[in-house]
């Protein structure tokens, strides 16, 4: 076997391994981008973006590290980048609609309705859309750190390692993070707290 057919086939090994990532992970990912970005048009850009990353450094990947730490590390600094770069990123309903790889229709977060009782439905909703308003205004090194602590459920070590910085500083921006999401919703929600949804 030649050199070039051993590298061609190690193409296509890792090519395979690539696409089977892909989709094992993308709407993972995709939840990611959108909890970050706030909208559908840049969730699927950052996630493509990071897609395309990732592609192209694959052969770095270390496979002690499991994919999505690694994955988060692109995702996340990307999206750090981009928000500098433009500024802020623009922000639109929780509600807004989009559609699956499949055609089908769902809502960005696909969160379950547990409620059957329209009034619960309607203060869960703003509970949900509390949140998600004070996420958009944490500086993006905390909404990561928030973000991947306590949507994703990484340890501190794997955001120390997906952030490439201390678990001294990690904990120091979910804890700060925490801090101004409860002061924003506080300040703009104040009726979740009086009615003891959030403390």
């Amino acid at each position: 076997m030649t050199h070039t057919a051993v590298a061609s086939h190690m193409d296509d090994r890792l090519q395979r391994e690539f696409d089977e990532l892909v989709h094992r992970y993308y709407q993972q990912a995709y939840n990611i981008a959108y909890r970050l970005t706030g909208n559908v048009a840049d969730a699927e850009d950052l996630v493509q973006e990071a897609f395309l990353r990732a592609y192209r450094f694959f052969d770095r990947y270390d496979r002690s590290m499991p994919f999505m730490n690694w994955f988060n590390r692109i995702l996340t600094n990307l999206y750090i980048d981009e928000y500098r770069r433009r500024g802020r990123l623009r922000t639109v309903s929780i509600d807004e609609a989009f559609s699956t790889e499949d055609g089908e229709e769902g809502t960005p977060l696909d969160l379950p309705d547990l409620t059957p009782n329209p009034l619960e439905v309607a203060l869960s909703k703003e509970y949900i859309e509390a949140i998600h308003e004070g996420l958009q205004q944490l500086s993006p090194e905390f909404r990561v750190a928030v973000v991947l602590a306590d949507m994703e459920g990484h340890s501190y070590e794997e955001i120390a390692e997906i952030m490439n910085t201390s678990i001294g500083t990690v904990r120091s921006r979910i804890h700060r993070g925490r801090k101004q999401l409860r002061d924003q919703i506080k300040k703009r929600h104040p009726n979740l707290f009086e009615r003891g949804d959030l403390k």
